[in-house]
C-alpha cells in the first residue's frame, strides 16, 4: 500500500511520520510545493519542532517515509491521498474575517483529479468547514473514476503532537456507509490506525446521510465544535481574571476551586494572555460564519464573544504593562521571553505575542526577544518589520535579553524560564526591575523576595 499526503506542515508531517513508524510495510510520501520546507524535512533541522519528532523521523526517513516536491508522481502512485493543507480565514470577499479560505483544498482536489489514472481514497485531514467533503467529491466525480472521500479530522495539540498521535483519545473517520465501496474505504483507513490504536477508539460515522442518528458525530462539525469549546473555556477563565484583578481575588485559587467540580474539570482553566495556534481562532471564526450563514445571529453573537474576550485579554495585558511602567515605554528595553503561541512548539500562528509586541512597538519600545525554537526570520515576518530594525534585538539567551532591560515580559510558558537564575538577572537589569508573567508560571513569592516588582494575570495587581 502507498499513502501520499499533500501538505508538509504541522499536521501532515507529524501524522504521516507516525503512520510510517507504525506501518513499516506502507510507503508514505509527504509532498509539498514549498521546496524550502521539504528540504528542511530532509535535513537535521526539521521545520516543525515537536518533542520526540526528530527520533521517529530519523527512524523511518529514507526507508518507508519520503519527503518530496514531486506532487504529481506521489499522488498518482498512491492508494490513499491525505489532504493536509492550510485553510486560513478569508481576508477578502464574501465571508472575509470569518469564513475559511478553501482555495488550497480545492487546488488539491483538482490536482488529484488531474494526475490520477485510477480511483483512490481521498482523506480530508485539514480542519474544514462543514460539507467541504461534498466539494471535493464533486470535483473528483467529474473524472469518471471511482473516488471515495473520507473525513478524518486531527485532534492533536502542538507541543504534544507525538503523544497525541501515538495515544489518541479517539480517531474519527467519516465516509459513505450507505455503499459497499464507502464502507470498504472507511475500513481500509481504519485498518491503518488499528496498527497501534485500539479498535474501540476508532469512531466511524456516515458523512453523507442526513438522518439525525448518523449526524450525532458529524466528523466535520465535531472538530469545529471541539476547538470552540476549548477556546470558550480559556476565554471564560480569562474573563474572570479581569474581575479578579478588579476585586483583589486570585484567579488561580478560583480556577482550582472551579476545576475541582467533577462536572467542570480542571483542564484549560489556566488564565493567561490568551489562546493562539492555527485552529482555535480560525475554527471559532468559521463556526461564527456558519451560524450567520444559517441565520442564527444569537448563536453567532455568543461565539463571537469568545473571540472578543481573547482579543481583549491581549490588549488588557499590554496596557497593564504600559501603565505599570509609568504609562511610558518609549525607548525602554523590554525583554520578551517567548514568542511561540505555546511551549514545545516553534509555531507562531495567532500567537498572542504577535499582537502584544506590535502594541509595544507602536509605543516605541525597544524589544529584546528570546525564544528557544522560533527563528528570527519568522519573528520578523510576524511583526512585519525589516531586518535591522533598531527597535528589535534577537537574543541568544534570556540573560542576554534581560541585560539592562526595564522589564521582563513572559509570553510563552517555556519550562526553561522557571529555572533561570533570577538573582543574576535582576543584577543586570535597570531598576526598578519589573516582571510581567503572562502565563502565571513563575514563582511570584521568590521573585518578590529578590526585589522584583511583579505582575501576573488575575491576581489583583495588573490595572
Amino acid at each position: 500500500m502507498r499513502i501520499c499526503c499533500i501538505g508538509a506542515g504541522y499536521v501532515g508531517g507529524p501524522t504521516m511520520t507516525m503512520i510510517a513508524r507504525k506501518c513499516p510495510d506502507v510507503r508514505v510520501d509527504v509532498v509539498d510545493i514549498n521546496a524550502e520546507r521539504i528540504a528542511a524535512w530532509n535535513s537535521d533541522s526539521l521545520p516543525v519542532f515537536e518533542p520526540g519528532l526528530d527520533e521517529i523521523v530519523r527512524h523511518s526517513r529514507g526507508k518507508n517515509l519520503f519527503f518530496s516536491t514531486d506532487v504529481d508522481a506521489a499522488v498518482d502512485a498512491a492508494d490513499i491521498v491525505f489532504i493536509s493543507v492550510n485553510t486560513p480565514t478569508k481576508t477578502y470577499g464574501y465571508g472575509a474575517g470569518s469564513a475559511s479560505d478553501l482555495r488550497f483544498v480545492e487546488s488539491c482536489a483538482r490536482k488529484i483529479a488531474e494526475v490520477s489514472k485510477r480511483g483512490k481514497i481521498v482523506v480530508e485531514k485539514s480542519t474544514l468547514p462543514v460539507r467541504t467533503a461534498d466539494v471535493i467529491k464533486q470535483i473528483l466525480s467529474s473524472t469518471g473514476m471511482e473516488f471515495q472521500v473520507l473525513s478524518n479530522p486531527e485532534f492533536l495539540a502542538e507541543g504534544t503532537a507525538v503523544r497525541d498521535l501515538e495515544f489518541p483519545d479517539r480517531v474519527l473517520i467519516g465516509g459513505d456507509e450507505t455503499t459497499a465501496e464507502g464502507k470498504a474505504a472507511i475500513d481500509t483507513l481504519a485498518s491503518i490506525y488499528m496498527r497501534w490504536v485500539p479498535a474501540e477508539k476508532i469512531i466511524k460515522t456516515n458523512l453523507w446521510s442526513s438522518e439525525l442518528s448518523s449526524n450525532l458525530w458529524s466528523s466535520e462539525l465535531s472538530k469545529l465544535t471541539a476547538n470552540a469549546f476549548l477556546a470558550q473555556r480559556i476565554s471564560s477563565i480569562n474573563a474572570i481574571s479581569a474581575l479578579c484583578e478588579a476585586t483583589g481575588a486570585d484567579v488561580e485559587q478560583v480556577a482550582r476551586a472551579v476545576g475541582s467540580d467533577s462536572r467542570i474539570g480542571s483542564k484549560f482553566l489556566n488564565s493567561s494572555i490568551g489562546y493562539g495556534g492555527s485552529c482555535f481562532q480560525k475554527d471559532l471564526l468559521n463556526l461564527i460564519y456558519l451560524c450567520e450563514h444559517f441565520n442564527l445571529p444569537e448563536v453567532a453573537r455568543y461565539w463571537r464573544g469568545v473571540a472578543e474576550i481573547n482579543a481583549y485579554q491581549k490588549r488588557r495585558f499590554a496596557e497593564g504593562v504600559i501603565n505599570s511602567l509609568y504609562r511610558n515605554i518609549c525607548g525602554k528595553r523590554l525583554a520578551i521571553f517567548g514568542f511561540a503561541f505555546k511551549e514545545d512548539t516553534n509555531d507562531t500562528r495567532e500567537s498572542p505575542a504577535i499582537d502584544i509586541c506590535k502594541l509595544f512597538l507602536n509605543e516605541r519600545a525597544n524589544l529584546a526577544i528570546y525564544d528557544p525554537k522560533v527563528s528570527k526570520k519568522q519573528i520578523l515576518a510576524d511583526l512585519n518589520v525589516e531586518e535591522g530594525d533598531p527597535r528589535i534585538e534577537f537574543c541568544r539567551t534570556p540573560y542576554e535579553a534581560a541585560e539592562k532591560a526595564h522589564a521582563i515580559v513572559l509570553l510563552t510558558h517555556w519550562e526553561e524560564f522557571k529555572k533561570l537564575d533570577y538573582k543574576k538577572i535582576k543584577s543586570a537589569m535597570t531598576t526598578p526591575a519589573w516582571i510581567f508573567d503572562g502565563r502565571n508560571c513563575l514563582d511570584h513569592r521568590l521573585l518578590s523576595e529578590l526585589g522584583f516588582l511583579l505582575r501576573g494575570i488575575g491576581k489583583g495587581n495588573l490595572s
